[in-house]
């Protein structure tokens, strides 16, 4: 089950997205809270596949080494952190002219599918990091929190370098989602 949600995680938080495209009713001030959310979120994902690459986009996890550099010194997960903030950002810039239950109900909606999602991959990439770096990424996981980022440990070691180059080949899809959740967000704005 895992796998499949990992396989699919694109289409599965594709669904909120159209939620919020179709249900939406922004505003001009739920715009001017939510985009610096998104743009802040994926800033974060940029920052992380800058250190990860493009094995980010596989139907399966793969890794060839361990990353504990960057963004990861601080936390495991930062795609997902990034995603989240994007996702939260997205679902408050498009609910402000919306009843403030429907409101909660849309962001929750968002909230809720990214966390069913990430609640069945993490375990599964973790899984394969475990089985594949053994007690380095045992190590890893035991300093470095999952979700929360913290100070990371000056002595631990920094495996990993970033590679401006490979956002592109890696985050078009994303840009891509994100350009067009844009242009639903300004186009429903006016």
């Amino acid at each position: 089950m895992r796998a499949f949600v990992f396989k699919n995680r694109g289409a599965l938080l594709a669904i909120p997205a159209l939620v919020l495209a179709i249900f939406g009713k922004p505003s001009g001030a739920s715009i001017l809270a939510g985009l610096p959310l998104a743009f802040a979120g994926e800033a974060i994902r940029c920052w992380a596949v800058g250190y990860s690459g493009t094995t980010t986009r596989a139907d399966r996890v793969t890794a060839p080494q361990l990353v504990t550099a960057g963004p990861y010194a601080y936390v495991r997960n930062p795609l997902y952190i990034g995603n989240f903030l994007t996702a939260l950002g997205f679902a408050i810039a498009f609910t402000g002219k919306n009843p403030e239950t429907v409101r909660s109900v849309l962001i929750g909606i968002s909230m809720v599918t990214m966390l069913a999602v990430y609640a069945a991959i993490v375990p599964h990439e973790e899984s394969f990091l475990r089985a594949t770096f053994g007690a380095s990424y045992d190590e890893y996981a035991s300093r470095v929190a999952r979700v929360w980022p913290r100070r990371p440990q000056p002595s631990a070691p920094r495996l990993g370098s970033y590679d401006a180059g490979v956002i592109a080949r890696a985050e078009s899809r994303t840009f891509i989602t994100f350009a067009v959740m844009l242009g639903i967000l300004g186009f429903k704005a006016v």
